[in-house]
C-alpha cells in the first residue's frame, strides 16, 4: 500500500504513525538512534525489511560513482558488504566486487541524496552508525548528514534507488544482515520452465534465455550462476502484431560477432499450427546481450527451419539449423555474407542413422558449436523431445570444405545422455568460467521419463573436460540438488 509514496505523503504518514503509536502508549523510534555494534571480519548480504530486496550496487560496476540500489537476491559479490570499524562507533560500509564504499554522494545532506560507492578517502560521508531494532534489523545513519540509508519510494521494484532520508525507524530504513556462507555453492535445476537454454559469460555477468512458446524474447543476467536462479527476466524483444513471426518463439541464442551482438531464434506465424516455424536475427545496438536490438531479417524466408547457430571456422561466418529432408530431421550447413544473410549452396551434413537416433521420430536438432585446441565439434539432439531418450549425439569436422559431409564424422555412440534422474538432457550450449579455464554445458532435462517437449524441462548446467584424444567429455546428468563447485573466477 506504500508502493511510490511522494515525499510530501510519505512524511506526513511518518508523522501520523508516530503520533498514532504514542496516542497507544507504543514505543517510537528515536530520532537520534543509539549506536549498537556489528561483526567486522565477515561478509553480508543486506535486504530491504520493506521489500525484501538486496543492496546491489548497480550493474555490478566497479567504477567509483557506480550508485546503490535495491534488486532481487543473487548472493553477487556486487551484492555483498562488509562493515570496517573506524572507531567512535562508525564504521565504513565496503562493497566486495569493487572494494570501494559506500558514501552520501557529493556531500549532499539533503533528504533523498544518492547513495554511491567511492574511493576509500576517509570522509565523514563515508563513515556511518548502526541502530539495532528489536526484532533483529538495522538501521544505518551517515555521520556527515545524520540521515538514515533509505528505500525511496517505499518501491518494491529491483533496480530502485537507495537514499538517505531523516531517521524515522520505519521499515525502509530497517534492514536484514545474512552472513555469506564461506561455501558459494552451485546446485540444478537453474531455471524451472527452461527449455533451449543459451548461457553467456561476457564482461562480469551471465546472461541466459530460454523458450518463451509466446511472442517474446527474454534474458536474465546476474553475475554468478546460483545468482541467474532468482534474477528477473527482461523482455528484449517482442513480435506481438507481426503476422508472420508473432508466435511460438523458441531457442535464442546470442552470439558476440566482430564485437556486437547477433541473437537469433525461431517464432512462426501461430501457437499451435509449426508449419511456419524460420529462424529469425536480431542486432543489438548496446554492448550487451540485454541489447536493445533490431530486426534485421529472415534469413531463409522460403522454407522451414528452426533451431540455428553460428560457425566461424577458417575466416568464414556458416549458419547451421534443422530442416527436414524426406522423414528425417537433419542439421544443414550454409555460408553467410553477414549474421543474417545466406549466400551459395545449402547442404545436408548430418541425418539420423543410428538406432539411438530414432527414438520416438528421426531427429537431428539444435546444432551447438564448441571449439577447442584447434578442434572443431557439433553436437547435435537425436531422437523425439517427446520421449526420455532424448540425447547429444556429437560431430567432428576432419577438415576440408564444411559444406560437404565427408568433412564431417558423427560419433557412433550418444556423448549424453539419461541418468542421475534427468531424463531426455539435451539442446544445449557451452560457455567458460569468468577466468576462461573451465568449460561447461548449459542443456534442459526433465525430471520424469513420462515428461516430453513443454514447460516441465529444466535448464541445468555442470563442467564437462576433454578426452586424451580431445573430444569432449561430457559425462553424465549432474542429478538435482547436488552441490558443484561454481565456476573458476567467480
Amino acid at each position: 500500500m506504500f508502493k511510490s509514496l511522494p515525499r510530501r505523503g510519505r512524511a506526513l504518514m511518518a508523522l501520523t504513525l508516530t503520533t498514532a503509536m504514542a496516542a497507544f502508549g507504543l514505543a517510537v523510534a528515536s530520532q537520534t538512534p543509539a549506536q549498537a555494534a556489528v561483526p567486522t571480519n565477515q561478509w553480508f548480504t543486506v535486504t530491504s525489511a520493506h521489500s525484501g530486496l538486496a543492496l546491489d550496487i548497480q550493474d555490478a560496476s566497479a567504477e567509483p560513482g557506480a550508485i546503490l540500489t535495491q534488486w532481487n537476491p543473487t548472493g553477487a559479490e556486487n551484492q555483498q558488504f562488509r562493515f570496517v570499524d573506524v572507531g567512535g562507533g562508525y564504521y565504513k560500509i565496503q562493497a566486495r566486487h569493487s572494494n570501494l564504499v559506500l558514501e552520501v554522494f557529493e556531500w549532499n545532506a539533503e533528504d533523498g541524496a544518492t547513495i554511491a560507492q567511492w574511493t576509500d578517502l576517509g570522509g565523514t560521508n563515508q563513515q556511518w552508525s548502526v541502530e539495532e531494532h528489536s526484532d533483529g534489523t538495522y538501521s544505518f545513519i551517515n555521520r556527515f548528514s545524520g540521515k538514515a540509508l533509505d528505500l525511496w519510494e517505499w518501491s518494491t521494484t529491483a533496480g530502485s534507488r537507495i537514499s538517505q532520508y531523516t531517521y524515522n525507524g520505519l521499515a525502509v530504513q530497517r534492514w536484514r544482515l545474512s552472513e555469506v556462507g564461506a561455501d558459494q555453492g552451485l546446485s540444478n535445476p537453474i531455471r524451472e520452465n527452461g527449455a533451449d537454454p543459451w548461457l553467456e559469460y561476457w564482461d562480469g555477468h551471465y546472461y541466459m534465455s530460454t523458450t518463451t512458446w509466446d511472442s517474446t524474447v527474454i534474458m536474465r543476467r546476474a553475475t554468478t550462476l546460483e545468482g541467474l536462479k532468482t534474477a528477473s527476466d527482461t523482455v528484449v524483444w517482442d513480435d506481438s502484431g507481426v503476422s508472420d513471426r508473432c508466435c511460438s518463439h523458441w531457442a535464442p541464442e546470442f552470439h558476440r560477432i566482430d564485437g556486437t551482438w547477433y541473437l537469433m531464434y525461431t517464432s512462426g506465424f501461430s501457437q499451435t499450427d509449426l508449419d511456419g516455424q524460420k529462424l529469425r536475427v536480431l542486432r543489438s545496438t548496446g554492448d550487451t546481450p540485454m541489447g536493445p536490438y533490431e530486426f534485421m531479417g529472415t534469413p531463409m524466408p522460403e522454407r522451414w527451419n528452426i533451431d540455428g547457430t553460428y560457425l566461424e571456422l577458417n575466416g568464414q561466418l556458416y549458419l547451421l539449423w534443422s530442416e527436414w529432408v524426406g522423414a528425417d530431421q537433419s542439421i544443414w550447413i550454409s555460408r553467410m555474407s553477414n549474421p543474417w544473410t545466406v549466400t551459395g549452396t545449402k547442404t545436408v551434413i548430418a541425418r539420423p542413422s543410428h538406432s539411438w537416433e530414432t527414438v520416438g521420430s528421426r531427429v537431428n536438432e539444435a546444432p551447438a558449436v564448441l571449439q577447442h585446441d584447434g578442434d572443431t565439434f557439433v553436437t547435435f539432439s537425436a531422437s523425439s523431445c517427446n520421449t526420455p531418450d532424448y540425447k547429444l549425439g556429437l560431430l567432428t569436422y576432419t577438415g576440408g570444405d564444411p559444406l560437404s559431409a565427408s568433412s564431417w564424422s558423427k560419433h557412433g555412440q550418444p556423448v549424453f545422455q539419461q541418468g542421475g534422474g534427468v531424463y531426455g538432457p539435451a539442446h544445449n550450449g557451452f560457455f567458460t568460467s569468468p577466468d576462461g579455464t573451465e568449460h561447461w554445458l548449459v542443456y534442459h532435462g526433465n525430471t520424469s521419463p513420462d515428461h516430453g517437449c513443454g514447460s516441465t524441462r529444466q535448464t541445468r548446467v555442470q563442467p564437462f573436460t576433454f578426452n586424451s584424444d580431445g573430444t569432449p567429455n561430457f559425462g553424465s546428468p549432474v542429478p538435482s540438488g547436488v552441490t558443484l563447485p561454481p565456476p573458476s573466477g567467480e
